[in-house]
């Protein structure tokens, strides 16, 4: 018997023998069951609807904009990445017309601190487009990391229990980790430090940033045995001042009379002047004061002609600060027609080197600048001349042409002695020249993809790279395999640099973080967290403590390396910081934008809080 034609029988029983309330009661049951059904084929259509992400987030929005102004910072950290994830699975669902209103809705909330992400992700329109975007399919595949206070956590349960907001609850839940802290809310300063992406481990930054870093200087530098010449000649100097003065005075004290007293305040004064300089001169140098190390890299030997031409530079090596300014000098390139990616000087000044998109390399002699120069042009990698280019109808070339790359060249890079010259390109190739020789040597293949920055290291015969593949590579000019790969970037990483020392490299992302890489092991040992779009260029400090960052708004980060803090962020550029350099004793850095200025930073006003921590 089917269930409807019981329910039936069972009704006509029932009013047949009187049972009334029996009767109504179950007609309330099966007009209850009905309603359940039909409340569950309409919730199934929910599931469905693009509504439900836009009233989910802008009830949370509101909730999250009305809260009391001590914990408001923290909860509107939050909204970030539901509003990302709202966006992107609209996508995902084929909701392309509601997401793009969803979008431009509610995108100037973001727009101050997320702007790049933003113009990046405005260009998808479809599914296919969430798997082919390195930014989407990131964020898709990794996690938010979000700081707050044990009550503002508190008060995000609260709410979304109450409402029982399931989307909104299912995005927080499956895309964003949350570090919860006792005590009071975190500062509205610390709002860049508090919201990134950092994978799907929610420890992960803060176990790597527990190892320990050596960041002083190599044991056997020139600098020490420089150090330590000076200051042996300062004591053998002192001493001789000291006898002399204690002869005069007592030469002095012997004749008497009213002359003795103004003449011992005379060299008390001399001696204090003399100290007191040479305790100016040791503050100045951030150089003196680092601790050594010992390199865990088989170093090359220096020649001995290029260690007393190190030893004369720093002999004559002028202390600069924030009222004693470098001089300054610019090389512009012409007619490069936007041709012209990137851009070296070698160390003494005497090379300068440019990478174009038409694959070449070309080096300028700055001795010969002015002078009739003669055509010259280096050798491909088969030995074929490549001097077949220079056509005598061109004229006669102040530079010498170096050709063998089949893509545009994004990074050159001379070696500390100016005998090598390094170039990597978009063909995912590095090249190693000879500036003496003219000719390629050798052609590094290991990247799989463009290759956006490679760096010799400080005492030259190794190197590093920055790829598109998401790795850094560490290299040695006698072998053509990399010696050692770093990887755990969730995107490009973009430029790359070495420790003074040697024993560690940086790279910077466009997942908007800095890494700190051994090169011994391979193994990260910080995570820099802080920047709000790609970093772009890095600098490490004379002493190897300091290391700064530039990033695509515009913002430069100096980092403490021993701490992996945030020492300073640096503001006044207002487009990519392209390059970065310290002076030769680290107390000023330079910075170059895409805004048309080059700024000096005095660093030691920037680090003076930490030092005086430290203290």
């Amino acid at each position: 018997m089917e269930d409807e034609e019981m329910e039936k029988k069972v009704q006509q029983y029932l009013h047949r023998k009187g049972f009334r309330l029996t009767e109504l009661a179950l007609q309330e049951e099966r007009n209850r069951l009905s309603t359940t059904s039909l409340s569950d084929v309409s919730l199934s259509r929910l599931d469905n609807d693009p509504a439900r992400y836009y009233d989910g987030y802008n009830k949370l929005r509101t909730w999250a904009y009305n809260s009391l102004d001590q914990y408001k910072h923290e909860l509107l950290r939050v909204l970030y990445p539901v509003f990302i994830h709202c966006f992107m699975d609209l996508v995902a669902e084929g909701h392309t017309q509601e997401a793009r209103s969803f979008f431009h809705k509610f995108r100037e909330d973001h727009e101050l601190m997320h702007s790049r992400d933003l113009q990046k992700l405005e260009g998808v329109l479809s599914p296919l487009h969430l798997e082919e975007m390195d930014l989407a399919r990131s964020l898709r595949e990794n996690k938010f990391r979000i700081k707050l206070c044990e009550y503002s956590y508190e008060l995000l349960l609260q709410y979304l229990q109450k409402t029982q907001a399931l989307v909104m609850l299912g995005i927080i839940n499956e895309r964003i980790i949350f570090e919860v802290s006792a005590g009071q809310p975190s500062l509205i300063s610390d709002d860049a430090d508090v919201v990134a992406l950092v994978g799907t481990s929610k420890d992960l930054a803060k176990q790597i940033n527990q190892k320990e870093v050596h960041w002083g200087l190599l044991e056997d530098s020139v600098e020490k045995r420089m150090e330590k010449a000076l200051s042996d000649s300062d004591k053998i100097e002192a001493e001789s001042k000291d006898a002399d003065a204690d002869d005069n005075n007592k030469k002095k004290s012997s004749e008497g009379g009213k002359q003795g007293g103004p003449l011992n305040k005379k060299l008390k004064k001399d001696k204090v002047v003399g100290a007191t300089g040479k305790n100016n001169k040791s503050d100045a140098s951030m150089v003196s004061g680092a601790p050594r190390v010992k390199s865990e890299l088989t170093l090359p030997a220096m020649p001995v002609e290029v260690e007393q031409s190190i030893l004369e530079d720093l002999r004559n090596r002028a202390q600069l600060n924030n009222l004693a300014l470098p001089s300054v000098s610019f090389y512009t390139f012409l007619n490069t027609h936007n041709g012209l990616n990137c851009s070296s000087i070698s160390n003494d000044g005497s090379l300068v080197v440019g990478g174009f998109s038409d694959s070449s390399v070309k080096v300028w002699d700055m001795a010969k600048i002015g002078q009739p120069a003669k055509t010259s042009s280096s050798q491909g990698e088969n030995g074929s001349s490549q001097s077949e280019h220079l056509s005598t109808s061109e004229g006669k070339r102040p530079y010498t042409l170096f050709q063998g790359h089949s893509g545009p060249v994004y990074s050159a890079a001379f070696s500390p002695f100016g005998d090598f010259l390094l170039s990597s390109s978009s063909d995912s190739t590095i090249r190693l020249w000879s500036t003496k020789l003219n000719a390629n040597l050798v052609c590094y293949k290991g990247h799989n993809y463009p290759v956006w920055d490679v760096q010799f290291s400080p005492v030259g015969h190794y190197f590093a790279s920055a790829s598109h593949d998401r790795t850094a590579r560490i290299w040695s000019m006698d072998k053509i395999q990399p010696l050692r790969i770093m990887a755990g970037h969730l995107a490009d990483v973009d430029c790359v640099q070495w420790h003074v020392n040697c024993n560690y490299i940086a790279t910077g992302s466009s997942d908007k973080t800095v890494r700190l890489w051994d090169v011994q092991t391979g193994e990260c040992i910080r995570m820099f967290i802080g920047h709000r779009s790609m970093v772009l260029s890095l600098a490490m400090s004379p002493d190897g403590r300091y290391m700064a960052s530039g990033d695509e708004d515009g913002t430069i980060m100096m980092w403490d390396l021993s701490t992996g803090r945030c020492v300073s962020p640096l503001a006044g550029h207002n487009s990519c910081v392209w390059s970065l350099a310290f002076s030769c004793e680290g107390a000023l850095l330079a910075s170059g934008s895409a805004d048309c200025t080059v700024k000096l930073w005095d660093v030691a006003s920037s680090t003076k809080a930490l030092k005086l921590d430290d203290r």
